[in-house]
């Protein structure tokens, strides 16, 4: 049913997302194929702490031009400068909103080593030597925006990385007569080094992100249709469409009311509604999204009475419900031996109107028929769906095997098939 899109997108939003920024010298070159990255990113998630991504293009250790710092009567310059650790992330949480067009990915790296050669000069002294600055527990966040251009593909429009450590460790060889001097002002100089650097990581983050998105969102398909015929003939098949709804019976009062032969039309005429939203956490992708119908049609039998059937009164009802959504959170785990599961569902129904048959004459227990009866059919039909579409659903994702989707899919991309493989359910 509509799990088929839910899962493509949920997929496409993580295993193959992250192949995408690991393809960097794959099949145009002809020396590795997609499938082969994919494979080590599926395998890299099977560990209990999975750090980096196999093949990501980060420059470890990357270069860093030279800096020149203002002390008392001289200068501090740093050259040779290198930055370690930038590979050795952890991923710490994803986030994608359809509706809003926007990527918050957060990574955190345990520490980040700058390392180079200085000089320090003043007017009396100088020393020169290697040194060494630590930043520990560093969080680093990238926010992208994004638009489908008139192709329909995406693009980042625009990028921002910023990074954040708790901590900077300074240490410097060799000082000799400035010892003193600059040992006072390590704080400002730890700063000042981070500062520096933080504006050349971000650019070059923001370009290889830009590059990487704009490059590999062409590669699969983006769009995804509003409503799929084939899905609205498999509800009708299975016998939802029309659906009778169980006989329902409760009591309000000294009033008795109970509905049989209930019968719903329309639960296939669904398709997506509102925002589709992703996030990744603890290496668990969560998907969310709505699906809603369009006005349905119904049919019941009523009798309400008095408690003790003293009087009653029975006959038949026309009414319509404005809509039924349906609001599904998906997960499935970034280790892909796990089955994707149902984590919540929210029912809501629109505005119900009924038109009486048969009502015979028009007395008070008529009347609150008039006025109740709306509210019962809402209870009715919500106890009638809830229950089995949510066990419906999650015997859908129970058939499917992640980690065979999705090699068999990037594996026609590497044959130049794009005819990619849905789920296939039971």
């Amino acid at each position: 049913m509509f799990l088929n899109e839910i899962l493509v997108i949920l997929l496409i939003a993580t295993v193959t997302k992250s192949a995408e920024i690991a393809t960097n010298a794959t099949v145009e070159d002809g020396e590795q194929k997609l499938a082969e990255y994919v494979r080590a990113i599926l395998n890299h998630y099977k560990q209990k702490d999975p750090v980096g991504l196999p093949g990501v293009p980060i420059p470890d250790p990357m270069d860093i031009p030279p800096l020149n710092y203002p002390i008392t009567l001289g200068s501090i310059k740093m050259t040779n400068i290198k930055l370690y650790g930038l590979k050795d992330f952890r991923i710490h949480h994803v986030s994608i909103d359809m509706a809003k067009m926007i990527a918050d990915v957060a990574v955190t790296m345990e520490n980040l080593i700058v390392r180079g050669n200085y000089t320090a000069k003043t007017l009396f002294s100088s020393s020169k030597g290697p040194y060494t600055v630590k930043l520990k527990e560093v969080y680093g966040q990238v926010v992208a925006k994004l638009r489908v251009e008139s192709e329909g593909y995406l693009e980042a429009e625009e990028i921002k990385t910023k990074i954040n450590p708790k901590q900077i460790d300074m240490k410097f060889e060799g000082l000799g007569g400035l010892a003193s001097l600059l040992q006072n002002i390590m704080n400002s100089l730890g700063k000042f080094i981070f500062d520096s650097i933080e504006p050349y990581i971000s650019k070059q983050s923001d370009a290889m992100t830009r590059v990487e998105i704009n490059k590999r969102s062409r590669e699969f398909p983006q769009r995804f249709p509003n409503s799929r015929s084939n899905h609205r003939q498999i509800v009708r098949k299975q016998g939802y469409d029309p659906y009778e709804i169980p006989d329902y019976n409760t009591t309000l009062g000294l009033f008795s009311v109970e509905m049989t032969h209930t019968w719903l039309t329309g639960l296939s005429s669904f398709h997506r509604v509102g925002n589709i939203s992703f996030t990744l956490v603890n290496h668990t992708v969560e998907g969310n999204m709505e699906i809603g119908t369009q006005r349905l049609q119904g049919t019941a039998n009523w009798e309400i009475g008095i408690v003790g059937g003293l009087l009653s009164r029975s006959g038949t009802v026309k009414f319509t419900v404005e809509y039924v959504k349906v609001g599904v959170i998906v997960r499935q785990s970034l280790d892909t031996r796990n089955k994707p599961e149902l984590q919540d569902i929210q029912l809501e129904l629109g505005n119900i109107q009924v038109r009486f048959d048969g009502a015979g004459t028009l007395d008070y227990i008529v009347e609150f028929s008039v006025n109740v009866l709306p509210n019962v059919l809402r209870y009715q039909i919500m106890d009638a769906l809830e229950s089995p579409v949510k066990r419906r659903i999650q015997e859908e994702l129970n058939y499917i095997n992640v980690e065979e989707m999705i090699m068999e899919n990037v594996e026609k991309y590497d044959k130049g098939d794009m005819n990619f493989t849905l789920p296939k359910f039971g």
